[in-house]
């Protein structure tokens, strides 16, 4: 990743961080609209040339290295999928395991001839369906007329679809909402009505007994809350929880929600947590995206259960039998009638499924998707009583409105002092592209519709106190069960100097262990990640398992050294090497954070955004590490009162105790 945010300032000690880009302002919905039309534009155009930019001008054989093509590959199946989209299995000409690559699921990806040049015409385009280490599933619309028995290239091109929705979205919105379930709604998200609640408190019974008072609370606000409200959960504070006793509760009170969040795995953790209760709900998006667990709530899993998918299987099976004569046929006459006939079955397959999907939806009482997956065609003619969007300060502000316009009353639940929205357009973020509506919203009404969670159930109290002081007015406390344990109290774990303290900072100033760039100007130090594989391996010693260390930084470049270092020891390989955006919502025992600058110039870069050091520090459970040059990370004031909350409070070492 390359450096290319500046510093933000900070507020003084003890306040809120201040975001390296836009206040939230008070905006009105043409502003709004006006202000997010062309920046949406600038992040597509970005993506695009990172994409099909960038295949363009490199060599398939570089495209390849960058995880952005792979070649040489041979088509070895043809199956056919929900709604009629044909499944083409890929698998390598040459050995069993793929490459390293960067395609995943519903990416959507060109194929073409393998030697075929940049400019020539693909054999079709897709979606990615389905990733494993020796193969890679693409759903297509129509299989390809010739060129499934030549060796093939399978290349990743921007995600237009998801733009699309995006400026669909906008311009819904600008017609101006005067009808459809969310009337009301629009006006105070931006501001020119005021919020209002239920003239009479709610109570409630929890499903969960175990709530905690600040939990309960936040329940009883969204409750009794006639348009919006915002569910503030600091790390560690049980917000996934908070949501799944709301949606429930909201079922109980017979309304039709929508949930949605950012990432297929936002959601998927509310509907594992949601499926024991036995709810009518269903989960929509790929198959291959789910958490296995949550399969049996999935749209497929429950319209094969549904009555109009019988003969929808049958269709099918036949299908399946002409796709694998198409595979095998020589000659043009055959290849024609075969798909002729494969595209009468579809027609009639896609309505059968269709209304089968139609059913499941209306039988729902809650729907579960992410945010572009709102604007799906199986949702076109659903409205609900309320939409629950998690990781909503994760969000763009316009994704949210996809899920919002739906809705007569809306929960965001998230924390607008981690990470925002990952923006790859410097230009567009810095105009205010990830601005949050549920930062916006916080700015303009605050305590008014805000609900904080304050007790913590994953940090030892040292961990949490520089987060609770730094970023959250010392509002957060840590439960009796979290209070106080290390990881010696881990079983196996025996007491060392590496695992006795619960904070370490590894000072690297003197040690001559300087930053460099790499060749994308992402910024690597390979001195403190040699002093963060010495700490991981000490660990190791004492008895920590390798799945409960993880290793973090800000920098891609320094992943990739980390990583590197890691390979070939197979004592390490279960040890999770991660960037710090990437490790968000996630948690370890142990964590060991390299801050990689090192220079001259004091210059740390985005080190200096609050938020990336709030999420990397509040990964670990009971024991945090913190590797970096005091000389250069000090000169910045937020970061140096980092530093000296870990001197004061836990261990302070030199990295040449480590490399000596």
């Amino acid at each position: 990743m390359a450096d290319k945010k500046k510093s933000a300032g900070s507020n003084s000690k003890g306040a809120a961080a201040a975001p390296p880009y836009p206040e939230p302002k008070p905006i009105t919905l043409e502003q709004f609209v006006s202000r997010t039309l062309p920046l949406i534009q600038l992040e597509k155009d970005a993506e695009i040339a990172a994409s099909v930019g960038s295949l363009s001008t490199l060599k398939p054989e570089t495209a390849e290295r960058k995880g952005l093509t792979l070649l040489n590959l041979k088509c070895s199946d043809v199956q056919t999928g929900l709604f009629g989209k044909t499944l083409l299995e890929l698998k390598p000409n040459r050995g069993e395991l793929l490459p390293p690559h960067k395609m995943t699921p519903h990416d959507v990806v060109m194929l073409k001839l393998n030697k075929s040049d940049s400019a020539s015409t693909p054999l079709g385009q897709g979606v990615v369906y389905r990733v494993k280490d020796g193969s890679i599933a693409i759903a297509v619309d129509d299989v390809p007329e010739d060129g499934l028995s030549s060796p093939l290239r399978l290349e990743k091109l921007a995600n237009e679809v998801t733009y699309k929705r995006l400026m669909d979205t906008l311009t819904e919105l600008s017609k101006g909402v005067n009808k459809g379930p969310a009337v009301e709604l629009v006006p105070v998200l931006f501001g020119s009505q005021a919020p209002s609640v239920a003239k009479k408190q709610l109570s409630f019974t929890p499903f969960n007994k175990d709530l905690d008072h600040s939990q309960r609370a936040a329940i009883a606000k969204a409750l009794i809350s006639n348009n919006v409200m915002l569910l503030h959960g600091p790390p560690g504070t049980g917000k996934t929880t908070t949501v799944v006793e709301l949606v429930l509760q909201e079922v109980k009170r017979e309304s039709k929600v929508l949930v949605c969040a950012a990432s297929n795995i936002a959601v998927d953790n509310i509907v594992e947590r949601l499926a024991c209760h036995k709810i009518m709900m269903v989960r929509l998006g790929h198959p291959a995206r789910l958490l296995p667990q949550v399969l049996d709530s999935a749209l497929d899993a429950k319209v094969m259960k549904a009555d109009n998918s019988a003969l929808a299987n049958d269709v099918r099976k036949e299908m399946k039998v002409i796709s694998s004569k198409l595979l095998k046929a020589k000659d043009k006459k055959t290849r024609g009638d075969l798909r002729r006939e494969l595209k009468s079955l579809t027609k009639e397959e896609k309505q059968r499924q269709q209304q089968a999907v139609t059913d499941v939806i209306k039988d729902s009482a809650v729907i579960c998707t992410t945010l572009t997956g709102a604007l799906s065609s199986q949702l076109k003619h659903t409205t609900f009583d309320v939409v629950i969007i998690d990781e909503a300060a994760q969000a763009l502000e316009v994704a949210c409105w996809i899920a919002l316009l739906k809705g007569r009353r809306c929960i965001l639940a998230g924390d607008h002092l981690q990470l925002p929205p990952t923006v790859q357009s410097g230009e567009a973020e810095k105009k205010g592209l990830g601005i949050t509506l549920f930062g916006r919203l916080a700015a303009l009404y605050g305590d008014q519709i805000t609900a904080m969670l304050t007790v913590q159930y994953r940090m030892n109290e040292l961990i949490m106190g520089w987060s609770s002081k730094e970023l959250y007015n010392n509002k957060i406390e840590a439960h009796e069960s979290v209070k106080d344990h290390t990881l010696c109290d881990l079983d196996g774990v025996t007491s060392s100097s590496a695992t006795d303290p619960t904070l370490i900072l590894i000072d690297t100033a003197g040690c001559d262990l300087d930053e460099v760039k790499d060749e994308a100007d992402s910024t690597m130090n390979e001195g403190e990640a040699k002093v963060a594989i010495a700490h991981a391996r000490r660990l190791l010693e004492s008895g920590v398992k390798p799945g409960e260390i993880g290793i973090i930084t800000p920098y891609n470049a320094q992943v990739g050294v980390l990583r590197l270092m890691r390979s070939g020891d197979k004592k390490l390989a279960d040890i999770e090497i991660s960037s710090v955006d990437g490790f968000q919502g996630r948690e370890k025992e142990a964590i060991i954070i390299s801050m990689v600058r090192s220079n001259e110039k004091k210059e740390v870069g985005f080190l200096s955004d609050n938020r990336r050091m709030n999420v990397a520090v509040t990964r670990a459970r009971r024991q945090c590490v913190i590797i970096c040059d005091s000389e250069t990370v000090y000169g910045n004031p937020f970061l140096k009162r980092l530093g000296k909350y870990f001197e004061e409070n836990g261990e302070y070492l030199s990295a040449m105790e480590y490399l000596t």
